[in-house]
């Protein structure tokens, strides 16, 4: 019978140690067995009090078996604050040797990471944190669109409800796609959602910088044929003084920022079931649908068709 420990901290998130009880524990009902054995550790083996709940743990790390899953809920977004305040968690888990199994959802990757257990190791964590991660993290192999990831024996979640696709991951693992597919059911979720780039913002928050009037000037035409040449003109610069603003502030050039701004404009447009998706196409600039519909999956991490369906289904 598989063991996991949740580990609470004043950090935890409440929501997230919800989701993976209520899914885990569900698995055990429909299973009519007892499938996994659950149980909450802390630090110390005492209450835990969060922003909004007082909860009661069943343990200490010292309990934790060579062969349980610690699994640990997300821990918020305040990273360095996280970081500092989980110092004996951090001192347990460097003693974790690679066979004993760990698991992050969201945020808490972040813990893994500064242990040292994610060192040469596919993971993933809540895609808004992961530009953080890879700086602080070069080692691991950080896959920011993947829902969930397993690798030997450390498993992550991306972020907030991709939780579920963890632990729905784990219900397969150890009692069958079925399983896992009637407590999705059961739960009302989605289990085909693809990966996390469909929920992420294609273009980064709006900043007040040098670029900035150039930025305005490409959201207004968009959709008209802009070469770099044109766009440089508008910057008052060289092509190549252009490309280097670009790849500095934004992290990308301004063709793909320009590329970014259509599939944007793109999504918008797919929620107005009237509009066919060549007519959409040739809105935002594209006068071939397929190169269009590639470059959509490419960015969106699904079809504009799926998109369009998901997205009229939720209202």
């Amino acid at each position: 019978m598989p063991a996991i420990a949740l580990y609470v901290c004043p950090q935890t998130v409440l929501s997230s140690l919800g989701l993976a009880l209520d899914s885990l524990q569900l698995a055990n009902r429909l299973a009519r067995r007892r499938l996994f054995q659950l149980r909450r550790v802390s630090a110390e083996g005492a209450e835990v009090g969060l922003s909004c709940a007082s909860i009661a743990v069943d343990g200490d790390l010292a309990s934790v078996s060579e062969r349980e899953l610690l699994l640990i809920p997300a821990t918020g977004s305040d990273i360095p604050a996280m970081l500092n305040a989980n110092e004996s968690l951090l001192a347990w888990l460097r003693q974790r040797q690679p066979t004993q199994p760990l698991g992050s959802l969201c945020s808490s990757a972040f813990l893994l990471a500064e242990a040292g257990q994610l060192d040469g190791r596919r993971a993933t964590t809540h895609w808004a944190l992961a530009d953080d991660f890879r700086q602080r993290y070069p080692a691991v192999q950080l896959e920011a669109d993947s829902l969930c990831t397993e690798d030997g024996a450390r498993f992550c979640s991306g972020g907030a409800q991709a939780g579920l696709d963890l632990c729905l991951h784990l219900i397969a693992l150890h009692g069958g796609r079925a399983l896992a597919r009637q407590v999705a059911s059961t739960l009302v979720f989605d289990e085909a959602r693809g990966s996390q780039s469909r929920y992420a913002p294609l273009l980064p928050e709006p900043q007040r910088t040098p670029l900035a009037p150039v930025l305005d000037w490409l959201r207004e035409r968009h959709a008209e044929p802009i070469d770099l040449d044109a766009m440089a003109q508008r910057a008052h610069c060289s092509s190549r003084t252009l490309l280097r603003r670009f790849r500095a502030e934004l992290g990308m050039t301004p063709n793909e920022y320009l590329q970014r701004l259509r599939i944007d404009a793109a999504r918008e447009a797919l929620a107005d079931p009237a509009r066919s998706l060549e007519r959409i196409a040739n809105e935002v600039g594209y006068a071939d649908r397929a190169s269009f519909a590639r470059l959509f999956k490419q960015l969106c991490g699904e079809s504009p068709g799926a998109y369009r369906q998901r997205r009229l289904a939720r209202g």
